[in-house]
């Protein structure tokens, strides 16, 4: 199935990267939210980030205005279901993406592919929750989505071939280059990504090391462009523990607990770069360590 049309809902840090690589790659692109003010955001930095792209040379200015063209915003979620692929790209919430999927259901058409960008939850189980497991899967970007080269597809237990050419073919038109991964908790890279996180958050609760001490070693230690307690407050510490707690629960292993420290961080509202506060303090001009 040719794809022309494409839906994504939620228009925050993953949804915006989404929807401008998409619109840049010639897509026609449905941009929903709840809240106009993510929209009215989520436009700008698009523009932000193509304009940077331009002065690089990497697109031309037509190349701006016309990517802007095909993005139409809209608060209706009715709106999102006249295209030909749906991303979700809401919260890592289960409960929020099976909600979503409910309501979005009596609005789409009959041949519309459903995916969801989530990093960790089972695909089978948002899928079982529409009329179209065959056409689900999850379309799992990385962020920031316009540099980040990977895109994970994931099989649910019901998706079949069609779809997943389909989204193979949107991963290929990107540019970008697309890993195929079994429907288990937290997929490839956040399987391996995020328990390194984690163990790097242990570290600083049990006090082997400060946080900049723990980022420098493994920046110039490992090679790491950056450090792992700067890297989760890029990601969200939110969203690291969510992911951590679908590692523990979905596969018993105590070696997937999540470090009590990284629950009290979230507990505070102290979630990293997109609350000025995590492991870094980023209320000044330059980021100083919490610990």
């Amino acid at each position: 199935m040719e794809i022309k049309k494409i839906g994504i809902i939620g228009a925050g840090q993953m949804g915006n990267g989404i929807a401008h690589v998409m619109a840049l790659a010639g897509y026609d692109v449905v941009l929903n939210d709840v809240n106009q003010q993510s929209l009215d955001a989520a436009i700008s930095t698009i523009h932000k980030n193509l304009t940077r792209q331009a002065d690089r040379g990497k697109i031309t200015e037509s190349d701006v205005s016309q990517t802007l063209a095909r993005i139409v915003p809209t608060l209706t979620l009715a709106d999102v279901g006249a295209t030909d692929l749906v991303i979700e790209a809401a919260t890592e919430r289960e409960t929020v993406k099976q909600a979503i999927f409910e309501d979005l259901q009596p609005h789409l058409l009959p041949h519309t592919i459903l995916t969801s960008n989530t990093s960790s939850i089972s695909i089978t189980r948002l899928a079982s929750r529409t009329d179209r497991p065959e056409r689900f899967m999850g379309f799992h970007f990385m962020n920031p989505v316009p540099i980040m080269q990977l895109v994970e597809l994931i099989r649910g237990i019901a998706t079949d071939e069609e779809t997943f050419a389909s989204c193979r073919t949107v991963v290929e038109r990107l540019g970008k280059t697309a890993a195929s991964a079994e429907d288990f908790p937290a997929f490839i890279v956040n399987r391996i990504l995020m328990p390194m996180i984690n163990e790097a958050v242990y570290t600083l609760y049990e006090g082997v090391g400060s946080v900049k001490s723990i980022d420098e070693s493994m920046k110039l230690g490992a090679n790491h462009p950056m450090g792992p307690l700067e890297l989760a407050d890029f990601i969200g510490l939110d969203t690291c523990l969510a992911i951590m707690n679908v590692l523990h629960e979905g596969l018993a292993d105590t070696k997937y607990r999540p470090c009590p420290l990284l629950t009290k961080y979230v507990e505070a509202g102290w979630l990293g770069r997109k609350t000025q506060r995590g492991f870094y303090d980023y209320r000044g001009d330059t980021p100083v360590p919490t610990r």
